[in-house]
């Protein structure tokens, strides 16, 4: 670890000084190598689902998959990253005092990025674009479960950099999955200089309560939609079939929906025929007292309203009206997403401005809040918390900024 700890903290001046041209041709290198690579990507791709196969759940088998598509998808959010502005040496602000004294606050590079991830191969990619396009040299910690292909997936990236002349030490993995590698990041000081964790909500506590290197939060995703009593059924439905059954072991899915009371009779019906009778792998529905009246399913236990399913489940919560939504979203929400579905222009500004999370819908699905769907390219993670970066950490997030002041022999 401290071979390579050296090793990335040796090639930060170097990467941070490459122009926007040099990194965006090391960019399509590295997409072109992933592509070029994929049957090596794919096949330990495949050992890694064999060794899962039996120990983690089938949605988060799909989490660790890899397809010819899923790679293709991987180099194109590299290309997209290319094209993207340079988010490096911006003039932020401006100023000349009185006395002739020039301050200009420029965008920089934050240094070294570590990034914990758990079993999401495209991470591994997503991060070593976002962190070269940005300036900075990244350390990526993958977990064991996709250990193969993320070393793959680094092989080729480290590839693509050496075709067009970049020190390879700009993408670095390690090697240890054990939690020792994890906590020694935790407490790289002088190395490393933002950790990033992207995964469960351990993962996550374990590095904000340990690390002492500065980090940032990636808040597990307990995302809720709030149907309210002017919706529009059919467009209610539509999306909480989507929020919840595209991808449900993702971090925007929807985890609790919440309905109502003055139309659960009329509406709770219709989500149980489209989540649960109509669907060849139907929904669980947790469901609270009141629905539990009115639609078949599973007695909500204390926790159920507290807990990233990340699978075919879902919390049902009837509440008597917009302030109850309100105030239960703010009693069990991780600050992650949070839609309603509302014909009514008052329920709508009310909900957006008190409702207290890094993104916040209407009539739409909580499964945009990601750094492709935002424009940013792809993303390091989804941060809850208020400080630096809030949502899709993308090049911007990725970015410190330091004060050159031009003086002509001035003293103070």
């Amino acid at each position: 670890m401290l071979n390579m700890l050296q090793a990335a903290k040796a090639a930060k001046s170097e990467i941070s000084q490459l122009n926007t041209a040099e990194k965006n041709a090391a960019l399509c290198a590295m997409a072109d190598a992933l592509i070029h690579n994929q049957d090596s990507i794919l096949a330990a791709n495949r050992l890694d689902l064999a060794d899962a196969a039996n120990t983690i759940s089938t949605v988060m088998q799909d989490r660790l998959r890899l397809t010819e598509e899923r790679i293709e998808g991987m180099a194109k959010g590299l290309r997209d990253v290319a094209k993207l502005p340079d988010p490096v040496g911006h003039k932020l602000d401006e100023y000349t005092r009185e006395d002739g004294l020039r301050i200009c606050k420029v965008s920089c590079p934050i240094g070294v990025v570590a990034i914990i991830y758990e079993s999401r191969p495209n991470v591994t990619s997503d991060a070593a674009g976002l962190a070269l396009k940005s300036g900075n040299v990244c350390i990526l910690r993958g977990g064991k479960e996709a250990f193969r292909s993320a070393s793959a997936i680094v092989e080729a990236l480290r590839s693509g950099l050496k075709a067009v002349n970049i020190n390879e030490n700009a993408i670095n993995l390690v090697t240890d999955t054990t939690r020792e590698s994890a906590t020694q990041l935790m407490k790289a000081q002088g190395y490393v200089d933002l950790l990033i964790p992207r995964g469960g909500a351990g993962l996550i506590n374990a590095c904000v309560q340990n690390a002492t290197v500065p980090c940032i939060a990636t808040g597990t995703g307990i995302c809720h939609i709030y149907v309210e009593k002017s919706a529009d059924f059919s467009m209610a439905l539509d999306i909480i079939e989507n929020a919840k059954t595209s991808r449900p072991s993702v971090c925007n899915a929807e985890e609790v929906l919440i309905v109502d009371k003055a139309i659960a009779d009329a509406f709770l019906p219709l989500v149980h025929k489209r989540l649960v009778i109509d669907r060849n792998n139907p929904v669980e529905l947790r469901l609270d007292e009141y629905a539990a009246k009115i639609i078949s399913g599973t007695p909500a236990g204390p926790a159920d309203f507290d807990t990233e399913f990340l699978d075919y489940i879902l919390a049902v919560k009837c509440v008597d009206g917009l302030e109850e939504a309100i105030a239960h979203i703010a009693a069990h929400s991780t600050g992650h997403s949070e839609a309603i579905i509302t014909q009514n222009e008052i329920a709508k500004t009310t909900f957006t401005a008190c409702v207290d999370s890094a993104a916040v819908y209407v009539n739409a699905s909580t499964r945009f809040t990601d750094g492709g769907e935002f424009g940013l390219g792809c993303e390091m993670g989804i941060s809850t918390q208020k400080l630096h970066a809030r949502g899709p950490i993308g090049l911007r997030e990725l970015t410190s900024y330091k004060y050159i002041i031009d003086g002509n022999g001035h003293i103070r």
